[in-house]
């Protein structure tokens, strides 16, 4: 009954072995750990990994810019291929106001405010920010990306994912993108930068598979204060498929509660599996592209539901193969009773992310002792 998790699917000349994807997770792991859990998510039957955050432009934190910093994404993908799954790069641009964020530090440190409020702090920023930025950093920031995808290829990743929320995002939001010259007021002006993203990245490799994260903001109620709203799809998409994206995976945009992006089973709107299924639903009439879902697909049965009626094309899972990396490998199977599934409680996952002590589950050292591990 899970044969469509399992046929392979091909995006431009790239063949995935299966439907299942290990969606770009922050893990807040050391280099050593952060490998051994690429190469057991890749082991345990994952068709494709995502690797989060890669910086589009020279950064003092970890990037491809770097010798060192090639050197590792190296290890990444070839630890990925080692175990049998194809790995993409997820190229990030922040549309954080650094500077800004300098005047809530002290604050932060002394305890007068979390870091949740800090990341509510910046994102009241971001508006300012994107708004104020000037062309000739726009066109740098643009031909970053073109120029991270060589850096990319060059690593290994077999496909590239350009982040639609962060600052692609924050250009397409009439929330927060306030300009007045080409890249603001009408959606076709704010497409303007994700498009011009997409384009440079297509001209630097040609070749190379390009999944664009298409983030939706909801409203009534409103979710998300980056992204396209769900009237204004039809000019986005249409621009995104001619500018040289190949596939979708398609969520909620981001910039507010992590808790949203992120839902737990408790969650006041999101707490049903496939809780952002709808936002594909939106972006199906649109487009011939594959679209990946994600959001609340960790039971095996509903996941193949998706995928078998056509809804979806893949699936994207993070705190399922978090709970499980061998969930690929037990659903094919048919050991489905055997996996240790996600209960969405976001404690050790989300909550060891927001404490600085690595993503983890509530399940690793059970899970390991029965695996013997």
């Amino acid at each position: 009954m899970y044969e469509s998790l399992f046929q392979p699917l091909t995006v431009r000349g790239l063949t995935l072995k299966n439907r299942i994807v290990f969606a770009p997770t922050s893990m807040g792991l050391k280099s050593g750990d952060f490998l051994a859990h690429i190469d057991r998510i890749a082991r345990g039957g994952a068709g494709l990994i995502v690797i989060g955050d890669v910086p589009v432009l020279p950064s003092p934190m970890f990037s491809l810019y770097t010798p060192e910093g090639l050197d590792f994404y190296r290890q990444i993908t070839q630890t990925a291929h080692a175990g049998g799954a194809k790995i993409s790069a997820q190229l990030h641009m922040s549309d954080s106001d650094v500077q800004g964020l300098q005047r809530y530090l002290p604050d932060l440190r002394a305890g007068r405010i979390t870091p949740d409020d800090l990341r509510r702090k910046l994102n009241d920023l971001t508006g300012d920010f994107i708004t104020s930025l000037p062309v000739e950093r726009i066109q740098t920031i643009i031909d970053g990306f073109g120029q991270a995808a060589i850096l990319a290829r060059d690593a290994g990743f077999d496909m590239i994912q350009i982040h639609g929320d962060r600052m692609c995002g924050s250009f397409s939001s009439s929330i927060y993108n306030h300009r007045t010259d080409a890249y603001g007021g009408s959606p076709e002006n704010r497409a303007r930068f994700a498009v011009s993203c997409v384009q440079a990245v297509r001209r630097a490799v040609p070749n190379m598979p390009i999944e664009y994260k298409l983030a939706v903001r909801q409203e009534d109620p409103h979710y998300g204060n980056a992204g396209i709203l769900a009237d204004e799809l039809p000019v986005f998409v249409p621009l995104l498929d001619e500018a040289g994206v190949d596939c979708y995976e398609v969520a909620l945009a981001n910039h507010g509660a992590l808790t949203d992006t992120i839902p737990p089973h408790n969650h006041p709107y999101f707490s049903q599996p496939g809780c952002f299924l709808k936002f594909c639903d939106l972006v199906r009439p649109l487009t011939d592209r594959p679209l990946c879902g994600v959001g609340g697909l960790g039971d095996p049965d509903f996941a193949a539901a998706q995928v078998d009626s056509g809804r979806v094309d893949y699936i994207a899972l993070s705190r399922p193969l978090i709970a499980d990396p061998d969930w690929p490998r037990l659903v094919q199977n048919g050991q489905t009773d055997q996996i240790f599934r996600c209960v969405r409680c976001n404690r050790a996952c989300l909550g060891g992310m927001q404490q600085h002590q690595g993503t983890h589950c509530v399940f690793d050292e059970k899970r390991r002792a029965a695996r013997g591990e």
